[in-house]
């Protein structure tokens, strides 16, 4: 059994829109009490209206029933009722209703907007929404409830103002009570059930047919399935063939550049080797050559050696200074060099890429002068200019074409409406012609017929006269003779007989009704000689009515076959004098809407691939700024990793670029102040050696102090002479650490710049685009799901286009047919002939002729 659990109203009469009201009914009994105007009734209505769909009445088409927007200070207002019940087998149920009121200038507007039926899936547990078309809703409540929709209205949901709808007149109750007890289904269904034995039997045949053909097909279908697999079984083998054959290509790939990074670090090593053996040939025969030159040993002193091997030194370290200068400046034009050949090859690829771009862009111009040329040559268009077309010329072309096109087309217009109307016109003259032929045709077989009628009266005459001849020949005149006689006799006797009796009174009463029976023996026969001479029009009359009786069997037929398409489509049924009118304008609505849809869900097909184009390449940037990134944070990795010889974080590097440039900055200052006091402490030793007394202070100098102050001012000046070099050595590290380092500083903020500046905006302006292109595709999807359905009630208008045609004419013929058969049974009644047949008034003929016979012997007898 079906039960109510929950209802709530929102916006439904005194309801208010804003608020939610949820009743709840009770088991077994619920009471609902309070004042006039509180909403007692209005709770039974939506109760109706949620199982049934029926507004109640005096509700104005809806628009007393939704709460008054002018009330709610509103132009619009919308309304909604929930209902929640279990179904016949018990499964909860939740029914959706929802309406919208709107104030227009002059008038309210009432409008369903949503009908939703809710369910649990018992699987899963999920809320299942189904969306249904009012009409469909309305019979899909009463049928989970278990209960008729005539139940729900008159007995169980009854509106206090049709609740003595028992006391009404007979017809209607009649029809309540059919409807309640569903009397007229059983009526209905015997004949739904002979329609569709006949129909089954039909489609028996057609599907025997059918099969056969299914069959054959079926037959033909395994032998391609057959050769499929086979061309399948082979195209396998292809294909693992191809992939053992790759996997070989690439070994022997693999195998090839291994061998050749061999070979060329082979020849590296050969040039290697013949390099420093021919260095070492040249230092060789150089230091021989050297040794022949030296004319004599030298003989300077040990310190004087000594000094010389100083100077030597520093020039040596001088000179080892220069070289680590250098080769860290050549590996520096190394890397430099390595990485503008990486660039080279990125801009050769980037070249190649934009000369393919280039040969195809020429190619589809090639290609599009070829079609303008081809185009223009086809149609005689006129006289082109020579190839190769700028673009100006391919547009002026381009144009030239369109607009012949366009001309080319509204020719074809104008030719189709001259062809629709000559069309038309020769089907009118079709019809008058066929009309024309259906009455002679008629004509000719009525002649046929009496025709044939004639010969067979003459052969049957002929027939009875050789039957006479014949009983005649087989009679004995003799005894004829005999007979005669003694009939003369008798009746001679029988006259005195009735000589005897008073017959005059009788024959005076005959007389009358033997002149009357004349007198309708003539009318008959100038009623038959009129139906004789009148055969062509009964005979038309005749074609005439089954002509009009096969119309409207067929108008029937076709329309009692389309009656539930017609009324999907136009929600009601109208009568057949309107239905090609209604069914037309339904379509060029249906239509215009569907062209509208398409076209807009073409611009948005192409707003969506835009998007996605701009999306792409988003990303592509994104990529390419993701892969420069990496690419700088390699360079810098490695090139950190050679300067400092161990492995540092490259977020460390301006750390590292301060650290080298305080250490640069001190030493520097350190090489500074020892040059400034070797500066300071070199005139010492010869103003000490010229006025023998103490640079500092003045003080005479004896000679064992002035020569111990030169010694040691000679030690001192060696000293620092070599701590200079050091120094000079540390400075020059620092500041060659430095510069490796600075020079890193473009990339390093090129590499800044890239992770928080350029790659969090394209990462930012790829989400907007992503957000654009999920909201564009939203919306072609919206339109691609309302664009089918609205090609689904379009292509059931235009299924109907066709039959209604039919119909149309079947009417107009009908129309056309009517008045003929009118004027030809007046014509006929105005002879006073009526339409009674030659039968019936031959029967009728007999039948007087048969009294006036009794009365014409009651004569003879006197």
């Amino acid at each position: 059994m079906s039960t109510v659990d929950k209802m709530l109203i929102k916006g439904i009469r005194s309801f208010d829109p804003e608020n939610k009201n949820v009743i709840t009914f009770f088991k077994p009994l619920t009471l609902i009490v309070g004042p006039n105007g509180a909403g007692k009734t209005t709770i039974i209505e939506c109760l109706k209206l949620s199982c049934t769909g029926e507004l109640p009445p005096n509700s104005r088409s809806g628009h007393t029933f939704v709460h008054d927007p002018k009330v709610a200070g509103e132009t619009e207002t919308k309304g909604q009722i929930k209902l929640r019940f279990k179904t016949a087998a018990g499964k909860d149920v939740v029914c959706i209703r929802s309406f919208q009121l709107t104030q227009k200038a002059s008038k309210m507007e009432f409008k369903a907007i949503e009908s939703v039926l809710q369910t649990i899936n018992p699987h899963t547990g999920e809320k299942v929404c189904l969306s249904y078309r009012c009409a469909d809703m309305d019979r899909e409540i009463p049928a989970l409830m278990g209960v008729s929709k005539a139940i729900l209205e008159n007995v169980i949901f009854v509106h206090q103002d049709e609740s003595n709808w028992p006391l009404q007149d007979p017809s209607t109750l009649k029809k309540k009570f059919d409807d309640i007890f569903s009397a007229t289904r059983y009526t209905k269904a015997l004949e739904v059930i002979k329609k569709l034995h006949k129909d089954q039997a039909q489609e028996i045949k057609t599907f025997r047919l059918k099969l056969e053909n299914l069959q054959t097909l079926k037959d033909q279908a395994y032998r391609l399935h057959d050769s499929i697999a086979q061309d399948q079984e082979k195209s396998d083998a292809l294909k693992t063939q191809m992939e053992d054959l790759k996997t070989n290509i690439e070994a022997v790939e693999n195998k090839i550049r291994c061998t050749g990074t061999g070979m060329n670090e082979l020849r590296k090593l050969q040039e290697q080797i013949s390099t420093k053996a021919t260095a070492r040939s040249t230092y060789f025969t150089l230091r021989q050559q050297q040794y022949a030159a030296l004319s004599e040993e030298n003989e300077d002193t040990d310190e004087e050696l000594k000094e010389w091997q100083t100077k030597f030194e520093e020039r040596i370290t001088l000179m080892e200074t220069k070289i680590g200068k250098l080769e860290r400046e050549m590996n520096d034009e190394k890397t430099s060099s390595s990485s503008l050949s990486v660039t080279m090859n990125d801009l050769t690829l980037e070249i190649g890429k934009l000369q393919a771009e280039a040969n195809a862009h020429m190619s589809v111009k090639h290609k599009r002068d070829s079609a303008i040329r081809n185009i223009f040559t086809k149609h005689n268009l006129g006289a082109i200019p020579d190839a190769p077309f700028t673009d100006d010329v391919a547009m002026n072309l381009t144009n030239r074409i369109k607009a012949r096109l366009s001309n080319l087309e509204d020719d074809l217009q104008d030719k189709k409406k001259s062809n629709d109307t000559h069309l038309e016109f020769l089907w009118g003259r079709y019809l008058r012609v066929n009309a024309r032929y259906s009455e002679v045709d008629g004509q000719i077989q009525s002649k046929k017929e009496s025709q044939v009628g004639i010969s067979r009266r003459m052969k049957d005459k002929e027939n009875e006269r050789d039957a006479a001849e014949m009983e005649l020949s087989k009679h004995n005149l003799a005894r004829l003779d005999e007979r005669e006689r003694h009939m003369q006799i008798e009746v001679e006797r029988k006259t005195l007989a009735l000589g005897e009796r008073d017959y005059d009174l009788i024959i005076s009463q005959k007389r009358p009704e033997i002149y009357t029976l004349d007198h309708k023996i003539k009318a008959l026969h100038r009623e038959k000689d009129n139906i004789t001479n009148d055969a062509d029009d009964r005979v038309k009359l005749e074609l005439k009515k089954d002509e009009l009786e096969r119309c409207k069997k067929k108008r029937k037929k076709i329309y009692d076959e389309h009656k539930d398409k017609i009324k999907s489509v136009l929600k009601w049924l109208p009568s057949e004098k309107d239905l090609k009118k209604e069914i037309t304008q339904a379509f060029g609505s249906v239509d215009a809407d569907y062209n509208g849809l398409n076209s807009k869900s073409q611009e948005a097909e192409q707003q969506l691939k835009f998007a996605q184009m701009k999306v792409d390449g988003a990303r592509s940037r994104l990529s390419k700024f993701q892969k420069d990134l990496d690419a700088k944070r390699k360079h810098l990795n490695a090139k950190l990793q050679s300067i400092t010889k161990v492995s540092v974080d490259i977020n460390k590097y301006p750390k590292i670029l301060k650290d080298a440039m305080d250490d640069r900055d001190k030493h520097r200052n350190q090489y500074n102040l020892a040059k400034g006091m070797r500066i300071m402490y070199d005139p010492y030793e010869k103003i000490a050696r010229d006025s023998h007394k103490c640079p500092c202070c003045d003080r005479a100098f004896t000679p064992d102090e002035e020569d111990w102050f030169v010694k040691k001012q000679r030690a001192t000046g060696t000293s620092s002479a070599e701590h200079m070099k050091v120094l000079e050595m540390v400075k020059s590290d620092a500041e060659d650490f430095f510069k490796q380092l600075d020079d890193l500083r473009g990339i390093y903020d090129e590499y800044v710049k890239l992770g928080k500046e350029t790659i969090p905006l394209a990462e930012k302006d790829l989400e907007q685009l992503l957000a654009d292109e999920s909201e564009k595709a939203q919306t072609f999807e919206d339109l691609v799901s309302v664009l089918a359905q609205v090609k689904m009630d379009r292509d059931g208008a235009e299924d109907l286009l066709h039959p209604i045609e039919t119909i149309d004419r079947h009417v107009q013929e009908i129309q056309d047919l009517e008045p003929q058969v009118q004027d030809l049974e007046y014509k006929l009644d105005s002879r006073g002939q009526g339409v009674r047949s030659l039968e019936e008034i031959q029967l009728e003929l007999n039948s007087v002729q048969r009294a006036r016979c009794g009365g014409m012997l009651l004569g003879k007898k006197k």
